[in-house]
């Protein structure tokens, strides 16, 4: 134990006599999760070492101390930052409300999403919000989804990397896992199938674009949600054509 550590713990220590037995409630509360089995686990990583990976884990177990449910999207920004850059600086958030990426990593802008969606599967990736669509000319002609299609490949240009935190089992016992999109395979949709379900009752006409690989494997499919909100979903996406950065799992007592 170096002197740096020890100065923290007596520090702690101090400050324990004067908490109030609420303060002690909480406290100990979030002491008891550590007690509790777990297991991180660093697949493949370049944004991670094995200090911010378990520190990582850590704010996911202490986070469900105090809740059931998943991590949020905004959740996962600020302990993705923090966490980043307790041994030095090298994450920051992006401006609130900025459309492009969400966080630079060593000066790479990153987007983040999240799943944790009660069917979610485990080899299959979807993003109910990659972004949204607007209010732009778009109605029941398929020639609409051409322009759909270039504003997506659009909005990519903002960012590097993809990455989504995904909550595969939940209480008692969660597993998280993060797992990054390739962007040149989201890229590939420049040459997917296009599909306006004209039959549909919404308009404007939700549509597909079916993208697949050169054996004609469908990887995934962009979804343009004719809906009151215009979003853009990727749905069916193969996980086994991204990358598993990491894996955390534990349990958290009653």
């Amino acid at each position: 134990m170096n002197e740096e550590t020890k100065k923290k713990i007596e520090l702690i220590i101090k400050k324990v006599p004067s908490l109030t037995d609420g303060q002690l409630f909480w406290l100990n509360k979030v002491l008891k999760v550590f007690d509790c089995y777990y297991k991180f686990e660093i697949r493949q990583s370049d944004l991670f070492d094995k200090h911010a990976f378990e520190d990582f884990g850590d704010a996911l177990r202490i986070h469900h101390s105090f809740s059931v449910e998943p991590f949020s999207k905004d959740k996962f920004e600020y302990v993705l930052e923090q966490t980043l850059n307790i041994k030095k600086k090298i994450a920051k958030l992006a401006n609130k409300g900025n459309r492009g990426h969400d966080i630079s990593i060593n000066g790479i802008p990153v987007s983040l999403k999240t799943q944790a969606d009660k069917n979610i599967k485990k080899d299959k990736i979807w993003i109910s919000k990659f972004m949204e669509l607007g209010k732009g000319g778009w109605g029941d002609n398929p020639n609409d989804l051409y322009e759909l299609r270039n504003m997506f490949l659009d909005h990519m240009k903002n960012y590097e990397r993809i990455l989504s935190l995904r909550a595969l089992t939940k209480a008692p016992k969660w597993k998280y896992e993060l797992v990054e999109i390739p962007k040149k395979l989201l890229q590939s949709a420049v040459n997917g199938e296009l599909e306006m379900k004209l039959g549909s009752k919404q308009f404007p006409k939700p549509g597909y674009c079916y993208v697949r690989d050169e054996n004609g494997e469908q990887m995934y499919q962009l979804y343009f949600d004719g809906g009151s909100e215009r979003k853009l979903q990727i749905k069916n996406l193969l996980k086994k054509y991204c990358v598993v950065h990491a894996t955390w799992e534990f349990e958290i007592p009653n």
